[in-house]
This record gives structure tokens, C-alpha cells and sequence, in this order.
């Protein structure tokens, strides 16, 4: 027990119950760290909790939560105290796209968009990095190549990545003796995203080539650990991501725009 009362030091996991969130907790559950695993579902997460039982060093603890809702920080750190845990490492995983364009899509679902991948992530962030100070621990949040570049068709979840690959890169330069901060850049990854996003209303978006959750999971992990500021996974994305950053935006929005379905 630990001199906050914490008799149990876990890696905080959000949008845990599939995808990259799930890899990311079979890897972390791989090398040896105990987990508490947070999502909405709470029948997903205990499937993957009894599995990575078999495998880590206890059964992770799930904490079944919608991270969009207000407050939703504070009573992850209610449950986790009253589980006698604190975190060393926080993954802020959650997040969502929708395809389309924005005058079209439902306002609701795109401003939730915002809710889930820059206010809860934001909050998570602030209401953990007492504890995350205090242990000189980790934060790994997880962008997209998204990030590097407006994307008609697509244009509130870009945003969102973009904040999210700001926000970390600032905080890892504000925290850099206390907290280490990574930012996980995936390009396109075999996942539940993109039947949430609506893929199938663009024939060109389901043809790009796709890295498995897996592997962008273990560069992500392998990234955090080593205190990596930013991490773009896979070499054709690290050079998509360049490629866009030195695009001139009149050239690269009508190609964007095109691959994403919003081109007429």
C-alpha cells in the first residue's frame, strides 16, 4: 500500500472493450502491468478482463462508464479509489468519426464527437495528472494521421485529432520532468471505427491499405514507454503525415475530399 492508501497501481485504459483500446490492454497485460479497463460496455469488458486474467498478473478491473457524459472523470476516480487503486499510466482511447459532410451529418452525434475525443479527453487528462505527477508516470493519448490536415468529409473528427496531437505535444514540453506524454498517430487500422463512421457511404475509404490493431497497439505501447513525443504508426503513414504537413492546402483538400466521398 502506497502512502495515498492505493494498495493497487494500474494503467488506466478508456475505450478498452475493442479495437486499438483492447490491443492496447493485452499488450500492457502482456508486460506484466495490472489494468483498469474503462467503456460503455461492461459485458465486452469482462469478456477481455477474463482473458487477460490468464495472462497478467491479476484480472483487470472494469469500469463500465460513458466517458461523454459530465463528470464522467470524477467517477472514474471515485470507482478507482473505492477499488483502492491509483494510476501510474492513463491511455485516453475513446473516440469516434463520423464520415459525411458536416451540413449533413446529425449535429447531436458530431457534437458528441467533441464531447468523447477533446472535452472527456481533456478532463481524464487534468483530473489524473495529480496522480500521474506524483508517480512520474505516463500518459499516452491516442490521435490519428488525421491530425496533420483538414478533412472535408470528415472535418470534425480531423479537428478533434488535431487538438488532441496539440494539446499532448504541449503538455509533454510543460511536463517533461514530471510526466511523460505521447501522442499515438494510427493512419487507417482494421477496427470497429469504421462501421461507426459510415465507411460503406464511401467506396474509396474501405480500400485504403489497413494496419491491424495489433500492430499499432505495440508501437504504441513501445512508444510510451520510451517517452516518445509523438508516434506515427507505420512508415506509409509516417510518410502520408509529412506529405500532408507540407502539402499546400488548395492541392490537398480536393484529393482529400475525393478518397473521403465528399467530392462532386
Amino acid at each position: 500500500m502506497d502512502q495515498t492508501g492505493a494498495s493497487r497501481i494500474v494503467t488506466v485504459i478508456t475505450g478498452a472493450s475493442a479495437g486499438i483500446g483492447a490491443d492496447l490492454a493485452r499488450v500492457f497485460a502482456q508486460k506484466g502491468h495490472d489494468l483498469a479497463l474503462v467503456a460503455r460496455d461492461a459485458n465486452k469488458l469482462a469478456d477481455l478482463a477474463d482473458e487477460l486474467g490468464q495472462v497478467g498478473r491479476q484480472r483487470p478491473l472494469i469500469i463500465p462508464l460513458d466517458l461523454s457524459q459530465h463528470g464522467a472523470a470524477d467517477e472514474l476516480l471515485a470507482k478507482l479509489a473505492a477499488a483502492g487503486a491509483r494510476a501510474d499510466i492513463l491511455v485516453n482511447n475513446a473516440g469516434y468519426g463520423l464520415l459525411g459532410k458536416a451540413a449533413d451529418l446529425d449535429r447531436k452525434a458530431q457534437v458528441g464527437m467533441i464531447d468523447l475525443n477533446i472535452r472527456a479527453l481533456t478532463d481524464l487528462t487534468l483530473a489524473f495528472l495529480p496522480m500521474l505527477r506524483a508517480a512520474k508516470g505516463r500518459l499516452l493519448n491516442v490521435a490519428s494521421t488525421a491530425a496533420f490536415a483538414p478533412g472535408p468529409g470528415f472535418a470534425i473528427y480531423y479537428a478533434t485529432k488535431a487538438y488532441v496531437l496539440s494539446f499532448s505535444e504541449a503538455l509533454s514540453h510543460e511536463l517533461r520532468s514530471e510526466v511523460s506524454v505521447t501522442a499515438l498517430c494510427p493512419g487507417p487500422t482494421a477496427t470497429e471505427f469504421q462501421g461507426r463512421a459510415g465507411f460503406e457511404k464511401s467506396p474509396n475509404m474501405n480500400k485504403l491499405p489497413m494496419m491491424t490493431s495489433k500492430a499499432v497497439a505495440q508501437i504504441g505501447y513501445d512508444a510510451t514507454m520510451a517517452g516518445k513525443r509523438v508516434a506515427i504508426a507505420g512508415f506509409s503513414n509516417q510518410a502520408m503525415a509529412i506529405g500532408m504537413r507540407l502539402s499546400p492546402h488548395s492541392l490537398l483538400l480536393p484529393i482529400l475530399s475525393k478518397i473521403q466521398g465528399t467530392a462532386h
